[in-house]
């Protein structure tokens, strides 16, 4: 396929925020950068529920074309005959119907993560988009690095022996108490879903999947036991949770494998910024592990292999993208990542791009029989940690106005 043209993907834009200005400046790089050659995104129109105005400076702030379309409702956005796909950059708190809105109007979607707020939700996405025949995702945007297809072969191909252990954290200390003062920010929102486990956690929780559930055949899959603790901040939310996993497996695969999975707002895995404290995943076999750091562990940049044997085995995974002298850069918040270099969220549109050329329903690393026991897994632990969102936000009722 690399000979032939690529397939133009044209992208609609749900909501105008940090995680999308993050993600449209990777969709507009030239996927050739990246060894890409069968899909090339265009973003066809965006749109902000505040505003008209406020989706054209995002349009404009991205780099889109000038044809671009900017809407002030997503009901706009959603009835565009133009698009092919949405992004869904919304809070969690809302994905659930925003989603809905789109699956309606037969639109497929990639929908940030986390996918929903419950398993009930995510069960009747999962339905209807079937019902529709249309394509759904979330997006985890590191399962489609090339770093973790790496640390998946290692697993497979045994040259870690058999794997029964995962340790991983994604926590950052944020002081929440100075920090978020008015406790209206979506990190401790508990109307916008906020807290640890939903959009620090889910990533600790995808490496312990994706390393040990991922890995089996599809038939031997069995959701794991779960076992959690979980300090809540003052709003409600979680600002500290640790989750015990226990995946059942046959004695051939190493038998029952266990992973650790740990999440905070109040303390940080990686004090210095640097990686000094070490890997945010280990995932290790009795042949040896894998380390997995470089950065939070939702965009790492090295791993080492340590094996039995003596090896050692240091790689870097620099993120693709225009280049240095491009005067190009990209990151997500106040955080920018080196000149020219991607953040890595082009990785999950050049999946969803190739699912539609392909016409595939679902990702090919995370589908939606997946997502949906990882997120019967975060409802198990909000039970135990006596964590519940308000009703509205629970609700599986469509429509229903959230704001």
């Amino acid at each position: 396929m690399s000979n032939s043209t690529p397939k133009t993907i044209r992208w609609g834009i749900l909501a105008t925020g940090l995680i999308a200005h993050s993600f449209t400046k990777d969709l507009l790089v030239d996927p050739k950068t990246r060894n890409v050659h069968s899909v090339i995104h265009t973003v066809g129109a965006a749109a902000s529920s505040s505003s008209k105005s406020r989706a054209q400076q995002f349009l404009k702030d991205v780099g889109a074309s000038s044809s671009a379309k900017a809407y002030g409702s997503y009901e706009e956005l959603v009835k565009d005959p133009e698009i092919d796909i949405i992004y869904v950059a919304t809070p969690h708190s809302h994905h659930y119907q925003n989603v809905m809105l789109c699956l309606e109007a037969g639109k497929n979607v990639l929908c940030e993560k986390a996918f929903t707020v419950n398993a009930a939700q995510l069960k009747i996405l999962v339905k209807k988009a079937k019902e529709k025949n249309l394509f759904l995702m979330e997006a985890v945007w590191t399962r489609y690095f090339p770093v973790s297809a790496y640390v998946r072969e290692l697993i497979t191909s045994g040259r870690l022996g058999k794997v029964t252990r995962v340790y991983a954290d994604f926590s950052l200390s944020l002081d929440p108490e100075k920090s978020y003062p008015d406790d209206k920010h979506r990190m401790v929102n508990l109307n916008l879903a906020g807290g640890a486990m939903l959009d620090l956690g889910i990533y600790s929780i995808t490496w312990c999947f994706q390393t040990l559930y991922l890995t089996q055949p599809k038939e031997s899959r069995k959701p794991p036991k779960v076992m959690a603790a979980m300090n809540h901040f003052r709003t409600g939310v979680d600002e500290l949770t640790t989750i015990l996993l226990e995946f059942p497996r046959s004695k051939e695969m190493g038998g029952n494998a266990h992973a650790i999975a740990t999440t905070a707002l109040v303390v940080s895995g990686d004090p210095d910024g640097n990686g000094t404290a070490g890997p945010g995943a280990r995932i290790q076999g009795d042949k040896g592990e894998v380390q997995v750091f470089g950065g939070p562990i939702c965009r790492p940049t090295k791993t080492r292999l340590i094996l039995q044997d003596g090896t050692t085995e240091d790689k870097d995974w620099p993120q693709p993208g225009p280049g240095k002298g491009s005067g190009w850069k990209n990151g997500f918040d106040k955080w920018l990542n080196p000149e020219g270099e991607g953040h890595g969220m082009f990785w999950e549109a050049d999946e969803a791009g190739m699912a539609l050329v392909e016409g595939r329903k679902e990702g090919k690393y995370e589908d939606l029989e997946e997502s949906v026991v990882i997120m019967e897994v975060m409802d198990e632990v909000r039970r135990q940690g006596g964590f519940k969102y308000p009703e509205k936000l629970e609700s599986t009722e469509y429509p229903l106005n959230l704001d």
